[in-house]
């Protein structure tokens, strides 16, 4: 079939689509499958002895050390739940450094001498499992010929039955390490970091004068931005097959302009996929809240509600499989890259941060009247320190190939990290810089002039979408994690450069009691000393005017614009020092995720440096020359005829994009073939400067050509086909 009659079968199978049948009782209520295949702590209450059911909710709720005697009855009253769901198999799921999530599965069934086989899982089986290592990034922690590595147990995260129509598995959320104990996943440095913001966070809570405290964590509510399209059309888009995004693709005549997607009514079809997908996500006990169209066509959110951020990172993996597996089903791809299509809204995955307890909510409530609440302004002043020390590593935490694609336009925040605070936010902090803080904007009221209306509330200020670091009222929204990310990696980041601020404070405040200063001024001092020395990084303005770059430079803000910009932040001595100081990262681990990241960024480039190149050789250019073919042949054509005045634009018009394509195709093949760079930091610099400028070229070419070349000779499903036919 030739890539044109490829092109024209997909669409006609995209009209001939038969949603499918999902069958499911219809007395079913959400509240009632909640859960259903999660062994939680209500599951665990009924099936596990009284002494063992506190021990392990103690490590859970409160942060005691496991007691590794408990292993035995969890696993055996796990394995019995799991058989009853119709599992046949177990699974330890880690998440390796590929942002990605991994698994091995083992029967319970363990033959005896008779013949017959025994379902099997003992403790010692739930606490540690030993899958190879040696294929997984690790960025020099192990040489290639060491293949051992080693999962354990995090009992903060529940185990799970994931079902298929062929069998059941019983999933064992783990960590996943070396020999030695490096972490070679992000769950690890995830769990290390929360413990060191809490061990901190409770200093300060105790000097407010909380007592027995239950352990202060870590909150994360991710959104979740992702494309669907159709499954025939994807297949039929080499580059989106291979690399998640469009490495072609003209601009079509009517792209986001209207704004007529954004919560718009959703397609029946993408809500019937929307619909199943929440279903499973309920059952794995995913608090999935809403779901609309996002502003990109074809684009669509959905945001869960706050969990802690362990098992928020572990739920977003399971809810990225999840949607993409339900979408196959519905003859759709899902598509997490997060520039999918060029020149329209790219996907994020806004990390919404809070820290606090279930006895204390979250610490970042103001109350109605701020001014007055020291503890929310000590906290909220940890974020203004942390934010404005380590920029850097924010940035550097949510850097990639495809991140960079999507920064600092189309609802993305740029690469400078600031804070917004908000009307109300910020006029209390520039009334600590100067003294005593006393007063702050209230709530107002908007009358809209309809009696039938009620009259509502309004905020005391409003948001702003092009800030990379936002307070939205009683948390902080960090903008810049990249739809395709795992959410552990910014959250490790954040949970220590927070530790760090509340160290700080705690340590401040606490030599301050002990010389006998009154705490209330103690504690305006120290606002009024975080607030003029780290300032500089609260922004409430537009972060893509053309004034801010600038400003940002006069602030001392960095403006790291590219992933290799960004990356050597991993690897200063005040960031090592930093994740050293409080356990998370030791300097052999921040040296492997710089490397990593090197490796990564130089893989996803080359991959698709590559596709350009084939696609660009052996399915555009020849649909090109087809076309000046005809056009050529059609003029000869008029010549022979007697046409004297011929107008040869057509063929001229064609012709110079083909010429122009061919020699940037010839360009790129010459910067592949180039093999000079051999370190990481070389190889990534060529991909940057030579590969990336050099595909550029060849889609310049290769649109204009969309344009120019018959409709019934163009081979790929262009973006108006892509983004508008579901």
């Amino acid at each position: 079939m030739s890539g044109n009659a490829a092109r024209l079968q997909a669409i006609k199978d995209v009209e001939a689509y038969v949603p499918p049948t999902v069958s499911f009782s219809p007395t079913e209520t959400p509240g009632a499958i909640f859960g259903e295949n999660v062994f939680n702590k209500v599951v665990m209450r009924q099936r596990l002895p009284k002494s063992v059911y506190k021990s392990v909710v103690a490590t859970i709720e409160h942060g005691a050390k496991l007691d590794p005697e408990v292993a035995d009855a969890v696993a055996s009253a796990m394995k019995d739940w799991a058989l009853e769901k119709g599992a046949t198999h177990y699974a330890h799921v880690f998440y390796p450094l590929t942002g990605l999530t991994a698994e091995k599965h083992d029967s319970f069934l363990e033959p005896v001498g008779d013949g017959t086989a025994l379902a099997e899982f003992a403790g010692k089986t739930l606490v540690q499992g030993e899958p190879d290592a040696s294929s997984f990034p690790n960025g020099g922690l192990r040489n290639t010929f060491e293949a051992r590595g080693y999962t354990g147990w995090d009992v903060t995260s529940p185990a799970y039955v994931l079902e298929n129509p062929n069998g059941n598995t019983l999933c064992i959320p783990t960590v996943f390490v070396s020999m030695t104990g490096e972490a070679l996943d992000h769950k690890t440095p995830l769990l290390r970091s929360q413990q060191a913001m809490g061990e901190h966070a409770e200093r300060v809570l105790t000097l407010f004068g909380h007592t027995n405290l239950n352990h202060i964590v870590s909150f994360c509510g991710p959104e979740q931005e992702y494309f669907l399209i159709d499954r025939h059309l994807f297949l039929a888009r080499p580059d989106l097959l291979n690399s998640g995004r469009t490495l072609f693709g003209a601009k079509p005549p009517k792209g986001q302009e209207f704004d007529d997607h954004y919560f718009g009514a959703i397609p029946e079809r993408v809500l019937g996929f929307m619909m199943d997908t929440e279903r499973e996500l309920f059952k794995l006990g995913i608090p999935a809240k809403t779901r609309h169209n996002e502003v990109a066509p074809g684009q669509f959110e959905i945001a869960p509600m706050f969990e802690r951020g362990n098992i928020a990172a572990d739920h977003q993996q399971l809810l990225m499989t999840t949607f993409k597996s339900i979408a196959k089903k519905h003859g759709m791809e899902c598509l997490f890259h997060e520039k999918p299509f060029a020149g329209v809204n790219g996907s994020g995955k806004h990390v919404n941060f809070s820290l606090g307890n279930d006895e204390l909510g979250s610490l970042f409530v103001p109350g109605d009247n701020p001014h007055d609440n020291a503890q929310f302004l000590v906290f909220c002043a940890a974020v203004i320190r942390a934010v404005h020390l380590y920029g850097g590593l924010l940035r550097a935490s949510v850097a990639s190939a495809s991140n960079d694609h999507r920064l600092g336009a189309n609802e993305a925040p740029p690469a400078i990290i600031s804070i917004f605070l908000g009307d109300q936010l910020a006029d209390i902090f520039e009334q600590i810089a100067k003294g005593p803080v006393t007063s702050s904007k209230g709530r107002g009221t908007m009358t809209i002039g309809v009696d039938t209306l009620p009259i509502l509330p309004t905020d005391p200020g409003d948001r702003n979408r092009t800030s990379p670091f936002a307070f939205t009222g009683n948390r902080f929204e960090f903008r810049a994690p990249g739809s395709l990310q795992t959410v552990a990696a910014p959250m490790v980041t954040i949970n220590t450069i927070m530790a760090d601020s509340l160290d700080y404070i705690a340590t401040k405040l606490e030599a301050a009691a002990a010389a006998g200063t009154d705490f209330d001024a103690a504690v305006q001092a120290l606002l009024t000393e975080i607030i003029n020395e780290h300032g500089d990084v609260v922004f409430n303005g537009d972060g893509y005017g053309d004034a801010w770059p600038i400003e940002a430079e006069k602030r001392g803000l960095a403006n790291l614009k590219t992933t290799l910009d960004a990356l050597p932040e991993l690897i200063t001595d005040p960031a090592i020092a930093l994740f050293e100081k409080y356990k998370v990262f030791n300097a052999r681990e921040m040296h492997s995720r710089y490397e990593i990241g090197l490796e990564q960024y130089v893989n996803v480039i080359g991959v698709e440096a590559r596709l350009t190149l084939e696609v660009g050789a052996t399915v555009v250019l020849p649909a090109a020359v087809r076309h000046q073919t005809e056009v050529a042949l059609n003029l000869g054509a008029l010549r022979s005829a007697g046409v004297t005045d011929v107008d040869l634009a057509p063929l001229d018009a064609v012709s110079a994009p083909i010429a122009a394509l061919r020699s940037a195709l010839a360009t790129l093949s010459d910067a592949l073939a180039d093999e000079s760079a051999h370190e990481a930091q070389a190889e990534a610099e060529h991909a940057r400067d030579a590969l990336l400028p050099a595909m550029l070229a060849v889609r310049a070419a290769a649109d204009q050509l969309e344009a120019l070349v018959a409709d019934d000779l163009w081979p790929l499903p262009t973006y108006q086909e892509m983004l508008f036919i579901l």
